[in-house]
């Protein structure tokens, strides 16, 4: 019979194929092999028994993916993502939803992960506050804007102020005098316009185990830009500045001229300053306000050695000239006898010491922001030990506003924004899916494989968690196609096709035999 070494060859044909098919995707990310599957076939009698029948040759069963761990290749790409472990990407291509493993991803002009074909990735997306909100995948869209920023409202200072210590020489306590303190400490601060301010502290010891605690913001001046702004825009002042420019230029020089034009000059100048800082700085302390009066006092040109005599450039660079502004004491920190803060006692003092010290920043130059900056300041971990005193870490909440500069995917699937102001912030993340049974996957090309009734419905979930696989940035999951054993069956599949031609050819030359018969 012809028939089992026809069935033979067909069925080698088939194995050749899936074998050409599996050598012509070693190179391709994603792929999975597949191997053909074949069962053998016999003829049923009438009375349905088949055990004295001969075969009728092989049928291909089933063309069976092999779903093994592809090796992992790094690539330049941060948005090319593997997977090691189980499970697939989830896609959506016009609505559609279909798995894959190939990860190799970019932007589109919506900003939307998607693949070379242009399904679209899907997750879960982030909130403002970088919170990631679970619930129905949807196409990871990321928002690419800039990152808002955030006003300081909490800081922790984190110091050991050593017990050896001794009480300052200078008494009392002057931010100017590093005699009069023990310890200073910076840390940036931001206001709610984003704009970086210098919070300073300065640690002032008073007794065994009692430190006062002084705070100060910028060291800037106290003179707002209000107050340059109505100086040069008042028109006396600028009337008198002309006549100074005219007699500097007039051949020769008119010296006479020029020290009245100076004088003029200095005088609006005052005067106009005088009208523009009329209005105390926002939240400015009774002590702050003392030192702006000294200063505003100091410029007056009706007093000896002030502006008068100066040229207006000289003049202005004086009124704009900065002014200390004075540290404010805010707190006492007491220490127990094992060096760790001692809140008991601290309740007991006059007035009363708690924890946070809620320190009030009044923020000069007024830049608009809101004024002033409440920082809720803590001392968490702060000790008072033998060893040398050492600034261990200050910490706050605020940063400036920042502009996205690129992205990084952790092994969860969370998709991190990087912004220019050293800040990072969640904007997505990657979602996975997983079947009961993924060799009843439906292949559809693409490296692309739909759920089907064999396969089960998807089991949804994140990354590294369950049965999902751990995902890896900037890199691929290559072939799982081993060539050289590709080869090989390519070979032993060679083989059986000549062998079940062999067949056919035999059954001719016996059934020539046959005919021959006389």
């Amino acid at each position: 019979m012809f028939q089992q070494g026809l069935s033979g060859l067909n069925s080698a044909s088939k194995s050749l194929d899936v074998i050409g098919n599996n050598i012509a995707n070693a190179s391709t990310v994603g792929f999975k092999s597949s191997q053909a599957q074949f069962a053998d076939l016999y003829a049923n009698s009438l009375n349905g028994v088949s055990g004295n029948n001969a075969g009728i040759g092989v049928t291909t069963a089933k063309l069976a993916q092999q779903f093994t761990q592809g090796n992992i290749e790094t690539s330049t790409n941060p948005l090319d993502v593997s997977i090691n472990g189980g499970g697939f990407f989830r896609e959506v291509v016009n609505g559609a939803v279909q798995y894959t493993r190939n990860g190799q991803f970019h932007e589109d002009n919506t900003h939307t992960l998607v693949s070379a074909q242009g399904a679209q990735l899907t997750g879960y997306l982030s909130n403002s506050a970088g919170v990631i909100l679970l619930g129905a995948p949807v196409p990871l869209k990321l928002d690419k804007s800039d990152l808002t920023p955030v006003q300081t409202t909490t800081a922790n200072f984190q110091l050991n102020l050593s017990s050896a210590e001794k009480v300052p020489a200078t008494i009392p306590f002057d931010a100017g005098d590093p005699t009069s303190y023990n310890k200073q400490t910076v840390l940036n601060v931001y206001d709610s316009l984003g704009t970086s301010h210098i919070m300073t502290t300065y640690y002032v010891k008073t007794d065994a185990n009692t430190w006062d605690v002084y705070a100060a913001a910028d060291n800037k001046e106290v003179v707002s830009a209000s107050v340059a702004a109505a100086i040069n825009s008042d028109t006396t002042v600028q009337g008198a500045r002309t006549a100074y420019n005219d007699a500097v230029r007039a051949t020769p020089p008119d010296i006479a001229a020029i020290a009245t034009a100076a004088g003029t000059y200095a005088t609006a100048a005052y005067n106009s300053m005088l009208a523009a800082a009329s209005v105390p700085p926002a939240a400015a302390s009774q002590a702050q306000l003392d030192a702006l009066t000294a200063a505003y006092t100091a410029l007056d040109p009706t007093t000896s050695g002030s502006i008068t005599g100066m040229t207006p450039d000289q003049i202005n660079a004086k009124l704009a000239a900065a002014i200390t502004v004075p540290a404010i004491k805010v707190g006492t920190l007491l220490f127990d006898k094992n060096g760790a803060l001692n809140p008991e006692a601290m309740a007991l003092m006059t007035p009363p010491q708690t924890l946070p010290f809620n320190i009030s920043l009044p923020i000069f130059p007024d830049t608009g922001a809101q004024q002033p900056m409440m920082v809720s300041t803590t001392f968490d971990k702060t000790t008072q030990y033998g060893s040398v005193t050492n600034d261990l870490g200050s910490t706050q909440n605020g940063y400036s506003a920042g502009s996205w500069q690129r992205y990084a995917i952790d092994e969860n699937g969370v998709i991190l924004g990087q912004y220019s102001n050293g800040k990072s912030r969640p904007m997505g993340q990657i979602c996975m899916a997983n079947f009961a049974s993924v060799d009843g996957l439906t292949p559809l090309g693409n490296n692309a494989w739909s759920e089907s009734s064999a396969s089960g419905v998807p089991t949804i979930g994140v990354p590294n968690a369950g049965s999902m696989g751990a995902l890896r940035a900037s890199s691929v999951e290559t072939s799982n196609v081993d060539l050289t054993q590709e080869l090989v069956n390519m070979i032993t599949a060679q083989r059986v096709y000549q062998a079940n031609a062999q067949t056919i050819k035999t059954e001719d030359s016996v059934l020539q035999t046959l005919v021959n018969l006389r």
